[in-house]
């Protein structure tokens, strides 16, 4: 009986984690990016923030830097990802805490890509975009 329902938990588990690999792959192809580059680890790191229009090597601070790359850089960059579809920062949170539910609206919903939001804010505030 036990292992029945840890074998249920298993394919359910398996069944949310392809669930929110197809979301991803929507949320990249309608960023003019590959969608198989979503089930690529590091790969789709890059591709995320070449979406936002942040450098390659903000990769490098978010793997290096202990604790403060992902939750400085990484919540950035899913800040930016949120901005670059249209939505706000409190997107920005469910993204965040509640990733199986808003990735997929980000992905299959109605959501237009605006462009990166990080060239936006360069745009508006060249002081800061100084690389």
């Amino acid at each position: 009986m036990n292992e029945a329902i840890g074998g249920i938990g298993i394919i359910i588990y398996l069944a949310i984690v392809v669930f929110l690999i197809a979301s991803m792959w929507k949320v990249f192809e309608k960023a003019g990016q590959p969608g198989w580059a979503a089930i690529i680890p590091i790969y789709n790191l890059i591709i995320m923030l070449k979406i936002v229009g942040k450098p390659w090597w903000w990769l490098l601070l978010m793997i290096f830097i202990p604790y403060v790359g992902i939750l400085v850089w990484g919540i950035w960059m899913i800040n930016l990802m949120a901005l670059s579809f249209g939505k706000s920062s409190g997107f920005t949170l469910g993204l965040i805490f509640l990733g199986f539910i808003f990735w997929p609206i980000l992905g299959f919903g109605d959501a237009q890509y605006n462009g990166p939001a990080a060239a936006d804010a360069a745009k508006n505030y060249p002081e800061y975009a100084k690389e």
